[in-house]
């Protein structure tokens, strides 16, 4: 089993940056994911990255704001935002893929039934 601990976010205006990290505990998943939930809505993928290869994937509704990267010496991944807008506000989550999953095609889908490991959340909140 994998751990993640999460550090990150808070409060920003709009058009303003945060960055989120994750840690993850002994080893590093072959794909981990970061996914946001807000007040009322479901749970939904922001993107992920194949760490095995360095592969990124994005919803559309974050490409070109949001970057995904990874320390693999330190068991880590990273989400980057920037120009961030008051709908980007949630908690974030990152998470790892199940191993029985963990190939370049699951971890481009960014489906959550893919994702067994979560961490404790991250609330990120952007006024305007």
């Amino acid at each position: 089993q994998v751990q993640l601990v999460e550090s990150g976010g808070g409060s920003v205006q709009a058009g303003g940056s945060l960055r989120l990290s994750c840690v993850a505990s002994g080893y590093m998943p072959t794909c981990m994911g970061w996914f946001r939930q807000a007040p009322g809505k479901e749970r939904e993928g922001v993107g992920s990255i194949y760490t095995g290869g360095g592969s990124t994937y994005y919803a559309s509704s974050v490409k070109g704001r949001f970057t995904i990267s990874q320390d693999n010496a330190k068991n880590m991944v990273f989400l980057q935002m920037n120009s961030l807008k008051p709908e980007d506000t949630a908690m974030y989550y990152c998470a790892a893929m199940r191993p029985s999953y963990s190939d370049d095609v699951f971890c481009s889908r960014i489906s959550r039934g893919d994702f067994g490991y979560w961490g404790q959340g991250a609330q990120v909140t952007v006024s305007s």
